[in-house]
């Protein structure tokens, strides 16, 4: 797969002698970017900062827990299969080879200025960014959608002429959240007072106000500029600074005639830094998802093989593939401030060039919480994936985060609580975590301009706790819980980062819809049963009382088909060796 900072030489090298698919929706290519935004292996530029850094951990919190930390003196042995143990009291020059040993295993430092000992410190604020907010496809239209990015509260919506709006999420009157409003004839209305929003923000309409009386200058909103870019809306979250359009992400294989992309949206509970650890880890994927599709299977993990070809202040790029490989075959870059694509290009029989991109636009939503924008797609569609309905791809993108979702959520917690850099914490190895110790020394370089960060060798702690939201309540809540916006009451409604329903239906138009068809009909076959029963007992000839019953253990059949495809859309997955 080609990269706009490839040479068309490499990339025929890389792709011409690859034909097999992509084993997993990890696992496929990636587009390329905007040549404007493409990473270069340029030297660094004048405004970047070296600065020496000890032997000791640097941290942004005087708080320490060292008992947390990781001794690399430790004398505990890895067992090999066809190794035998090494002894306990092994002597002094044994420890030495085995500390050699792990060097040739475990990531070591990455560039001239790790090596030196140096921390490289590059300019960067996380509000002069890009962030996906929403698939514009699924952008209500009846009510306004309330969004996070980090603490920063947004309200987005499409006003009467379909144009999308976004503003700070929060009445200038008495400080209430307008995403728990409504529109009215395209304008936003605060539901505390009334006060109607439109436009820039300016505020048109404040009922308490005598007739004669203008509304004050100062009763206006804070807006924030929003883009739609290849169905995907975007957010510039800097007040200060201009929208810098060439930051706006673009990608090459959305634009090619025939592609075609199945794009998810899933909100979870863990931060956004260690989701894009757990995308960039292809090594994880035949043990945590083995059987979930067609080709993950455990007995497949393996070494893998990585080359990093660029590093820059926005990120960092390279081929990878099993260790066997030769040449690499996926591409993978990660770019700021959460972008990441893999992609790979193919050669057909016909010697016709296909390409193949998973790309995943993550958003930081606050302390422990992410949401993910999926896209998986490709020139060449399998004609067996034609068979199925998009709802069976999305609820099958469910289950696989709830596959991974119970130890990034311990991960997330131990990171918080260690209170230390991954590198204290973290056994990198080359052959399978290359990619991840590229991220967490790219967040060394640029963390200082984040509200908070977790490095290889730095970080900073939240300044202020995190914030626990309520659900809405009231009669009407759990009627309107089918869009994102208005909240719920009940099991399945209620806004629980645990719940299938809420991480990703109330996010998802097509779902939402399906579920209510197969809900409708359950409950039209199940009357239908139960009418067609009663009619069987009534009637007098048998070969009738038959055909009734037939009919009716088809009507129940059919809304048990329709109760599981229900159940499959909102139950989360649960390993069979986990179940009680």
């Amino acid at each position: 797969m080609a990269s706009s900072c490839i040479s068309s030489a490499t990339t025929s090298t890389h792709f011409t002698s690859h034909t097999s698919q992509p084993k997993m929706a990890l696992l496929c290519s990636f587009p390329s970017h905007n040549p404007l935004l493409s990473f270069s292996l340029s030297t660094p530029p004048a405004h970047k900062l070296i600065v020496p850094v000890p032997p000791l951990l640097y941290l942004s919190q005087p708080h320490r827990q060292p008992l947390l930390v990781r001794k690399s003196n430790s004398k505990c042995g890895a067992v090999a299969d066809i190794k035998a143990v090494p002894p306990i009291d092994a002597n002094q020059e044994e420890e030495e080879e085995e500390e050699e040993g792990d060097h040739k295993v475990l990531v070591g430092p990455g560039s001239e200025e790790e090596r030196r000992g140096e921390r490289v410190v590059a300019d960067y604020d996380w509000t002069e960014e890009w962030y996906p907010l929403y698939l514009a496809q699924d952008v209500p239209d009846d009510a306004p959608l309330g969004l996070t990015v980090y603490d920063k509260h947004v309200v987005l919506y499409r006003d009467g002429n379909r144009q999308l709006r976004c503003y700070e999420d929060r009445c200038p009157h008495r400080l209430a959240k307008l995403s728990e409003g409504q529109l009215i004839d395209g304008r936003l209305e605060c539901l505390y007072h009334g006060w109607q929003f439109e436009g820039d923000g300016k505020c048109v309409k404040i009922p308490q106000l005598p007739a004669e009386a203008k509304i004050p200058r100062s009763a206006c909103l804070r807006t924030y500029e929003v883009r739609d870019s290849q169905g995907v809306v975007w957010v510039w979250m800097s007040q200060k600074t201009p929208p810098n359009l060439n930051k706006l992400p673009w990608f090459e294989n959305f634009a090619r005639p025939g592609f075609q992309d199945t794009s998810t949206t899933h909100e979870l509970p863990y931060d956004h830094s260690i989701l894009l650890e757990n995308l960039m880890d292809p090594a994880h994927i035949p043990i945590s998802h083995d059987r979930t599709d067609w080709s993950a299977k455990r007995e497949d993990a393996q070494p893998l093989g990585f080359e990093v070809t660029e590093r820059t202040d926005r990120g960092f790029a390279g081929w990878w593939g099993k260790a066997k490989d030769k040449p690499l075959p996926n591409f993978l870059r990660f770019e700021a401030p959460c972008v990441l694509q893999n992609n790979r290009e193919l050669l057909d029989e016909n010697g016709e060039k296909h390409y193949f991109t998973g790309l995943f636009l993550c958003r930081p939503t606050g302390q422990g919480k992410s949401m993910l924008i999926v896209r998986f797609g490709t020139t060449k569609r399998s004609p067996l994936a034609k068979l199925f309905p998009q709802w069976y791809f999305h609820q099958n993108g469910a289950k696989v985060f709830e596959q991974d979702m119970g130890f990034l959520s311990s991960q997330n917690e131990i990171l918080m609580k260690s209170k230390v850099a991954t590198k204290e914490l973290y056994l990198n190895l080359k052959s399978s975590d290359t990619w991840v110790a590229e991220y967490r020394k790219w967040m060394d370089k640029v963390g200082h301009g984040m509200p908070y960060h977790f490095g290889h060798s730095t970080i900073s702690l939240p300044k202020e706790p995190a914030v626990v939201e309520h659900a809405p309540a009231g009669l009407v809540a759990g009627v309107s819980a089918s869009a994102p916006a208005k909240g719920g009451i009940g099991t399945m409604y209620a806004p629980n980062l645990a719940n299938r329903y809420f991480r990703h239906v109330i996010h998802c138009k097509g779902c939402r819809t399906v579920i209510k068809a197969f809900q409708a009909w359950k409950n039209a076959l199940s009357v239908m049963a139960l009418t067609l029963t009663a009619l069987a007992i009534l009637v007098s000839g048998r070969q009738w009382k038959a055909l009734l019953l037939v009919l009716a253990t088809v009507c129940s059949a059919g809304a048990y088909g329709c109760s599981t495809a229900v159940a499959l859309n909102t139950t989360n997955f649960i390993r069979t060796h986990r179940r009680l």
